[in-house]
């Protein structure tokens, strides 16, 4: 929430980080969105109440493009400060931290299948819509990067618990083993394509976000039928 996923309260209220951000001249920005969006909307405009509110040509070519933008100091200093207080907490907290096999599970079954949402935001942004993008996170960096590594993190978890799987129904382990990996290797595919220039439409974005929530689903429900054979629960 904090770091990733939170929205502003002004977005959604609901879903907003629970920090506020305190500057050195006593003003108080209250729940201004997560870490990673904040700072990637003031260092790259698009999040211009943020920014320091000057025209930044700063190649000096005479206009100013997408990612010409200067932070607001106090408002960017605030955020950096925050984003490390946080982080080295986090970093803290999981060095501790030693998972279950629920935990592990769990992981699996909630993450795998979240394809959907993740090609919508990448829809919206800059690197399918390019110039018409109104949204404020992944127009630097492109969202199939982000979900690249979030599939190979996902990999890392079902190794984890392949050998416990495979005791019991080792076709199985199999199977979901391959399946997971054909899925990485899509979205890696599809990453070397844009990296290489190709510019997906819209419409191509919603096909491939529905291939791979379908891929993805099939994974989670192998993994809920393992962790049944196993007696492990999913948590809620």
């Amino acid at each position: 929430m904090i770091l990733d996923a939170g929205s502003s309260a002004a977005e959604d209220p609901e879903s907003a980080v629970p920090f506020d951000l305190e500057l050195d001249d006593g003003r108080v920005i209250e729940q201004p969105g997560n870490l990673y969006n904040l700072t990637e909307g003031m260092l790259w405009g698009t999040r211009p109440e943020f920014t320091a509110g000057v025209k930044a040509d700063l190649n000096a070519d005479g206009k100013v493009a997408f990612g010409e933008a200067l932070p607001d100091a106090r408002i960017f200093t605030a955020a950096a400060g925050t984003f490390d207080r946080y982080a080295n907490e986090l970093s803290t907290k999981a060095q501790a931290w030693q998972p279950t096999p629920s935990d592990a599970f769990t992981a699996l079954v909630v993450m795998v299948p979240t394809m959907s949402e993740y090609f919508g935001q990448w829809k919206e942004s800059r690197f399918v819509r390019g110039d018409k993008a109104d949204g404020d996170s992944f127009n630097v960096v492109s969202r199939l990067s982000d979900i690249g590594d979030i599939i190979a993190g996902l990999e890392v978890v079902f190794d984890g618990v392949h050998p416990a799987i495979a005791e019991v129904d080792p076709a199985s382990a199999s199977q979901t083993h391959d399946e997971l990996s054909g899925l990485a290797a899509f979205i890696t595919d599809l990453r070397a394509q844009e990296s290489s220039g190709r510019r997906f439409a819209p419409e191509q974005a919603d096909r491939l976000g529905i291939e791979a929530q379908e891929r993805g689903s099939a994974v989670a429900g192998q993994v809920t039928q393992q962790a049944a054979q196993l007696g492990v629960e999913i948590q809620q």
